[in-house]
């Protein structure tokens, strides 16, 4: 009989490390919000320093998505990245363990948009992109009325674990990101799903189009899913402001949509995202290889 390999137990001594460092910010979310951003400053500088491969894809990243910014330019958004993926650990934290009283300051438009899809009866896909700020807005928005999010785990099991049970005690569903039958059901079910298709993987459901211009991975599944369940699609950003307040933006429902163009619809989405990334170009998540995996026909951007 074949052997079968099992994944340690995760109170094997090889998760402790994560472990300790999950305990260890969890501690940190109690300091003054203040001092958490300092801190945020110091852990995005050694990110920067250390961690030369994410470095090189995030240059690579704008590099492609701004050719009109001059080098140094380019350079400054980048750090200005690292530093904003810092405080999205912070952010993180503070969306986790932190009772809402002590959220930062934030604003909410357009609620009457989310209003006006939930009354349609159908469920909402609550269209957005991976920003730093992701788990933080999502935390505020979820104060104002809860909601269910379409999820995928990150590598490590710990951080895994503690992520899904965060997801599963504060939304209404949480549906993994593969499971197109259990996305379709919540949605019938009425539910409003937090939906970002940005990180598409080449399947069935995805096309090479332009993103900031340049050919890439994209999912056409958004049109399909609301074709299957009229839910409304509505658009959703959240950023970090300038002073250190968090604008959340939600705007209407989109019109004629889903159409028979799946490709086109998938590309109506992409312009969406290009220009909610504009507004804070340093919070998208630049650290994802966003182009890879297009084909023989076009080069691999990050191959050295």
């Amino acid at each position: 009989m074949e052997k079968v390999h099992e994944q340690p137990a995760l109170s094997h001594p090889r998760h402790w490390p994560m472990r300790a460092g999950i305990a260890l910010f969890r501690v940190l979310s109690r300091l003054p919000w203040g001092a958490q951003k300092i801190l945020a400053a110091v852990l995005g500088w050694l990110w920067w320093h250390v961690i030369p491969v994410r470095r090189r894809v995030a240059l690579i990243n704008v590099r492609l998505c701004f050719p009109e910014k001059s080098e140094a330019d380019l350079r400054h958004l980048a750090r200005a990245h690292f530093h904003a993926l810092a405080l999205g650990v912070f952010e993180t934290c503070l969306a986790w363990w932190t009772p809402a009283r002590r959220l930062p300051p934030h604003e909410i438009t357009g609620m009457e948009h989310l209003a006006a899809a939930r009354a349609r009866g159908r469920g909402v896909l609550l269209l957005t992109a991976h920003f730093s700020t992701l788990e933080l807005c999502g935390r505020m928005l979820n104060e104002r009325g809860r909601f269910g999010c379409l999820y995928r785990d990150p590598n490590n099991p710990v951080l895994a674990e503690v992520m899904r049970g965060q997801r599963e005690r504060r939304m209404s569903v949480a549906v993994h990101f593969d499971d197109l039958r259990g996305l379709v059901r919540a949605l019938k079910d009425g539910h409003v799903i937090w939906y970002a298709p940005d990180q598409a993987r080449k399947l069935k459901l995805s096309a090479l189009l332009p993103f900031f211009g340049v050919p890439a991975i994209t999912s056409t599944a958004t049109g399909r899913i609301a074709a299957m369940t009229g839910a409304a699609v509505v658009p959703y950003f959240g950023i970090r402001r300038p002073d250190g307040s968090y604008q959340l933006t939600i705007l209407p429902a989109l019109e004629n949509f889903p159409t028979p163009d799946a490709e086109a619809d998938a590309l109506r989405v992409n312009h969406l995202i290009e220009e909610a990334v504009r507004a804070a170009p340093e919070q998208y998540f630049w650290v994802h290889k966003r182009f890879k995996a297009r084909g023989p026909d076009l080069p691999d951007v990050y191959a050295r």
